[in-house]
């Protein structure tokens, strides 16, 4: 009526073909309909799964893309290393250790960490249960992806400072470790949700926790404060930096003053070494007032013993030679010995569980791993035998009068970091256990519970 087309219903009785004439168009339409996608084929992209490189191909550019990285650091620092003169060489040298050791330490730690969470992920250890995590808790790719970029960052920046240096950039050199400190304190406390902030968050609040134990203490409380005291020589040089930088004592011989504020005889070395263990002793104490247990007083009276071998240590550079040859240097010694005995064997008959060794090593699926560690009879010997060791050499590590013995002294903290972290696997394994069997309790209480409920009454109506 309008001049518009009129389009007749599909179902109108007068317009419905026969079945063989239907059938006849719909073989039409499914041969027009093949024809058009063979046309369309070629102009389809190609999938992205095809062009991309195998994950193993991709790994392996990694890894010589990290060597050809660090060849090039090593290469640019030891130049610029020789182009000092060899009075100036030791000195800026230890100074340089000094600002940058306590960040490669804490970056060798973050890397046993994600060995220890990869281990606890083949096992049947719930360590998100252990310490209360929610289901956003960082797993071990992700902490091994965060030690990486530590393990790429901190260099570079060591390497920029020893180059600008030594090419008489000396302002901008000392502006290096400023940035580095700056910018790891500032991604710690950022507020926003970048950079995995709840578990910046759980760790914030932990160390909170630790510094002010106002609360009763959880197993992730004193977790953290025993590895924090394997890294009291890494607080301690942090204080030092960050002292320097305060001063503006960086990329300067002014601090070499052994009695400036910022020297190696100033007091504040051995306080910072000792906090640790003061948290740890508090933690205790707060322990026991909760529960009653004496045997949270035993373990304060041990975390007490390295006050002595601190402070006695420092003494040295505050009393006479003869004084510090005849009287304090045998006590320092003594509580030396007795700390690590006291040590060592709490770590063998409390934090450890004997019974149930090596158990944690049982992965879910076979493995190498798992074969050569797990029901092995040496691995009884190497833990036991390697602790003692180190728990002996520690007690070097917590002397501030060895300090200028840095070379020793960083060795001797890395291997104290992996005598905790081949003790973090046992600690956990027996908090799992102690979880498991009172779970079993509180269920077989239960059971019984309901089988006197059950079980028929005899009483005579």
């Amino acid at each position: 009526m309008f001049g518009g087309q009129v389009v007749p219903p599909s179902n109108s009785p007068h317009l419905r073909k026969s079945d063989g004439e239907q059938g006849n168009t719909e073989m039409e339409g499914l041969l027009h309909s093949t024809e058009t996608n063979d046309l369309k084929i070629p102009s389809l992209p190609i999938s992205t799964a095809a062009i991309m490189p195998s994950p193993i191909l991709l790994w392996r550019f990694k890894v010589l893309l990290f060597f050809l990285w660090g060849f090039f650091c090593c290469k640019i620092g030891w130049d610029s290393v020789m182009r000092m003169s060899v009075n100036l060489r030791d000195l800026f040298l230890y100074e340089a250790f000094l600002y940058y050791n306590p960040l490669l330490l804490v970056t060798m730690m973050v890397w046993l960490w994600g060995v220890n969470l990869w281990v606890f992920a083949q096992s049947t250890i719930s360590y998100a249960k252990i310490f209360d995590l929610d289901q956003n808790h960082l797993t071990h790719r992700e902490i091994w992806k965060v030690a990486t970029w530590m393990t790429i960052i901190v260099p570079i920046s060591m390497t920029a400072y020893l180059y600008l240096y030594s090419h008489g950039e000396v302002s901008l050199a000392a502006s290096q470790p400023v940035f580095l400190y700056c910018a790891v304190a500032l991604i710690l406390i950022f507020p926003f949700d970048i950079f995995y902030l709840s578990s910046r968050y759980y760790l914030l609040r932990t160390l909170w926790r630790i510094v002010f134990p106002l609360q009763a203490i959880t197993f992730s409380d004193f977790f953290l404060a025993d590895i924090l005291t394997s890294m009291s020589k890494v607080f301690s040089d942090l204080e030092r930096s960050v002292c320097r930088m305060v001063h503006r004592q960086v990329a300067t011989i002014a601090w070499f003053e052994a009695d400036s504020v910022c020297g190696s005889h100033s007091i504040g070395i051995p306080i910072i070494l000792v906090l640790p263990y003061i948290f740890r002793l508090f933690q205790c104490l707060r322990q026991y007032k909760d529960t009653k247990e004496k045997t949270a007083l035993f373990n304060a009276l041990k975390y007490s013993t390295a006050v002595p071998v601190i402070f006695l240590s420092a003494l040295k550079y505050h009393v006479l030679p003869d004084s510090w040859t005849n009287f304090y240097r045998p006590l320092w010694l003594l509580s030396g010995v007795l700390n690590s005995l006291y040590s060592f064997y709490w770590d063998v008959t409390r934090d450890w569980d004997l019974s149930c060794f090596t158990r944690i090593f049982k992965f879910n699926k076979p493995s190498l791993c798992s074969h050569l560690l797990h029901g092995r009879k040496w691995v009884y010997f190497w833990v036991i035998g390697s602790n003692f060791i180190l728990r002996l050499a520690w007690t070097y590590k917590l002397s501030a009068h060895l300090r200028h013995n840095y070379l020793t002294v960083f060795t001797i903290t890395a291997l104290e970091m992996i005598r905790r972290f081949q003790w973090v696997f046992f600690r956990v394994e027996n908090e799992w256990t102690k979880m498991s069997s009172k779970s079993n309790l509180q269920l077989s209480e239960i059971s019984s519970e309901e089988d006197k409920l059950l079980a028929p009454s005899n009483h005579n109506v």
